[in-house]
């Protein structure tokens, strides 16, 4: 049975550990374990911290892949009564410069090389200039970083001016169970847990400040309209960084079924995982991950009969991707959702009982507890159904604000506690929400407003067409008009006058994108295409 008493994460692992100690808590496809050891993993990780200085209330960062130390660090943190900072693990020097000073880090933990190129000590030491001549490494002096007092790297390797693990574990032996459980249990449920930074596709990241409370509670709401038990598992590739890991996890967590991920994403071994771990409910949330893998060899072969619901939006998705999904897993219910890292995740989704033209054609209704409504953003008047405006939600599940960012928490949050997400949206009559884009992902051609997805949509139903990106290019008369990237699927061809005369005839002609460009190599941050790096080179191009 589920406590709904229990809103923190050190409390929600505490809880897991002593109902069902046996079951599998996290699995890779290289290693697992079960609630109970997953506890005893984060309570050491609880006491290297305590012994490196971490106080109750204190912001810790994980500079790590997405792997079992990653878990075992964010619950050590949670159960030492600190705040974890999840770090983006593609950051560069610079973002990570930013991030370590804005969010007040006082430690960070992270490990050494990772893989051919990704080396996370180059990027601190570029990053925080200072770490490597340090004279103690347990009492940093980092100009760029103030607060930041330690650095502890995991694993056997060691590096100047970083804590050996070893140091951290031989420092914290002693530390008593029963203080760790004090610090434990003097977190509230409305504390905040987890400083999220907004995955920068724009300029320098937001930290969302969200409570315990928020993310578990929003993460109960999922398992109640998945319909979820204890003998469910439930799949997602996402990085541990991303909000669609860690509110999923607290799910799981809550009701002692097992959470599967997988250290990167590659669609081969996500099929194979998926079968091997036979997952019911799979998560793979965006077009880039769901197109991987229904396009790759082994789709057609691999066993996905025990998958009971997935995650996939079908209402955005290239109609052929929809096509391959039912004719493969006819039983398999798709669902929609729409949601954002400021509101703790997941705002809609369908439940398992709505017919499948509603989840074919909508992305869902709010979730348990929360509210949604659609207002047009220039008068804030509300919509009537379907009409196109900003979408605002309301509920526990949002964050209590931007870390030391008055002014773009008030412009976020009005006065009756509304977030403002930035996003356009429609409802219709019976409540089920629409995505149409980000209200700054419009382009203004000659003075007519004009929505990217639209012509994205378009664009997708091209029987060539994999992926479709719409962004703004430069024009003398018109100030802007649209520019198109895409990726096409493996073994078809096609021309940007091709595409072009493709939209003809569908599409007012002001919508028509002006260029096509061709890529496979998209530039993304966590899970998001970054449009502003394809307009910068689409404008460089025409310039």
């Amino acid at each position: 049975m589920t406590d709904t008493a229990i809103n923190t994460f050190g409390c929600l692992l505490d809880n897991a550990a002593r109902n069902w100690p046996d079951n599998d808590a996290v699995i890779f496809p290289e290693t697992r374990q079960t609630f109970s050891a997953l506890y005893d993993r984060s309570m050491l990780r609880a006491r290297q911290l305590i012994a490196l200085g971490v106080q109750p209330g204190e912001h810790v960062g994980i500079l790590l892949p997405t792997g079992m130390e990653f878990v075992e660090v964010m619950f050590g943190i949670a159960l030492a009564g600190a705040v974890m900072v999840p770090i983006n693990a593609r950051y560069r020097s610079n973002e990570i410069t930013y991030l370590t000073e804005n969010a007040d880090l006082v430690t960070i933990v992270t490990t050494g090389q990772v893989s051919d190129g990704l080396n996370f000590v180059e990027r601190l030491y570029e990053g925080l200039p200072g770490v490597a001549d340090a004279a103690d490494a347990k009492a940093l002096n980092v100009e760029v970083a103030p607060k930041l007092r330690n650095i502890m790297m995991l694993g056997d390797e060691t590096a100047a001016g970083i804590v050996p693990e070893a140091d951290a574990t031989a420092a914290g032996a002693d530390i008593a169970a029963a203080d760790i459980e004090a610090r434990r249990d003097g977190v509230d449920g409305d504390d905040i847990a987890m400083i999220l930074y907004t995955s920068g596709t724009t300029s320098n990241p937001k930290g969302c400040l969200l409570s315990g409370d928020a993310l578990i509670q929003n993460g109960r709401a999922l398992a109640n309209v998945y319909e979820m038990t204890g003998e469910d598992s439930f799949w997602s590739p996402l990085p541990m960084f991303h909000i669609a890991a860690t509110f999923p996890m607290a799910a799981c967590m809550d009701i002692g079924c097992a959470y599967i991920t997988m250290s990167y994403f590659e669609p081969g071994a996500a099929l194979k995982l998926l079968a091997d771990t036979k997952a019911t409910v799979t998560y793979p949330c965006f077009v880039t991950i769901i197109s991987d893998m229904v396009n790759h060899p082994d789709w057609d072969t691999v066993d996905l009969s025990h998958a009971r619901v997935m995650n996939i939006s079908p209402g955005l998705q290239p109609p052929a991707i929809i096509e391959k999904i039912e004719a493969k897993m006819p039983d398999c219910i798709m669902v929609g959702t729409f949601g954002l890292s400021e509101a703790s995740g997941t705002v809609c989704s369908h439940t398992l009982s709505d017919p499948r033209e509603v989840r074919h054609d909508r992305l869902g209704g709010p979730m348990p507890g929360q509210e949604v409504k659609i207002v047009d953003p220039e008068t804030g008047k509300e919509c009537a159904p379907l009409d196109h405006g900003e979408i605002l939600v309301r509920g526990p599940n949002i964050l209590k604000g931007y870390y030391k960012d008055p002014v773009k928490t008030a412009e976020a949050i009005d006065a009756d506690g509304w977030l403002h997400t930035g996003d356009t949206g429609s409802l219709d009559e019976n409540n089920q929400i629409m995505f149409h884009g980000r209200i700054k992902d419009m382009l203004k051609v000659g003075g007519e407003n004009v929505a990217a997805a639209e012509i994205e949509t378009l664009l997708q139903e091209h029987p060539s067409v994999k992926l479709a990106q719409i962004v703004s290019a430069p024009h003398e008369r018109l100030v802007e008009v649209p520019a198109a990237f895409i990726e096409l699927e493996d073994g078809t061809s096609a021309t940007e006058e091709e595409l072009i005369e493709f939209c003809k005839g569908k599409i007012s002609s002001f919508k028509i994108p002006r260029y096509v460009r061709f890529t496979s190599d998209w530039p993304m941050s966590t899970s998001k295409i970054q449009k502003y790096k394809l307009r910068d080179q689409i404008a460089a191009e025409i310039a």
